[in-house]
């Protein structure tokens, strides 16, 4: 399993290079998850960096779902057309091409998210809106969880 974490803020150079920082890099191991890397412009427009096994597994479950022939057939059009594998430099960073930044709507600034198996590109202003909407609904989440954890802790301690 693997669990990415955090939030990264960086700026897209000149070349449109991002520096992808070691904190991220090294909670991938290659030998479980693969060396390669795969850029997806992912649900909600979002462009996401998946390690190759995450990448594979997301394919395959998307291609399995019950949807007609006609509609895994523009799935995997799609998904393998907007997906490519990509390679970090020396320093680690990642070459975003201009028509994929366009695409992803991603200017200078981005915050780059790790969401469990993969990676998120946002722009920071985005990401912090993004946050400031929806930290009420986690905060709940949260709470409900822990309460859960608590009552079955309880329950086990009991029998």
């Amino acid at each position: 399993m693997i669990l990415l974490t955090g939030e990264y803020e960086h700026t897209i150079d000149c070349k449109g290079r991002v520096l992808v920082s070691n904190k991220l890099r090294n909670q991938i191991d290659s030998e479980e998850h693969g060396s390669d890397l795969y850029l997806v412009v992912g649900a909600n427009g979002i462009l996401s960096l998946y390690p190759e096994k995450c990448f594979e597994r997301m394919t395959v479950a998307m291609s399995q779902k019950n949807a007609a022939p006609d509609e895994i057939v523009s799935f995997e059009r799609m998904n393998f057309a907007l997906a490519g594998k990509v390679e970090l430099d020396s320093q680690g960073r990642l070459l975003l091409n201009e028509k994929l930044r366009k695409r992803a709507g991603l200017k200078d600034n981005v915050t780059l998210v790790g969401v469990r198996d993969h990676i998120e590109f946002w722009n920071t202003q985005d990401w912090e809106q993004y946050l400031s909407d929806n930290m009420a609904q986690y905060q709940k989440r949260v709470a409900q969880a822990r309460q859960e954890i608590l009552l079955k802790q309880s329950q086990d301690l009991e029998g």
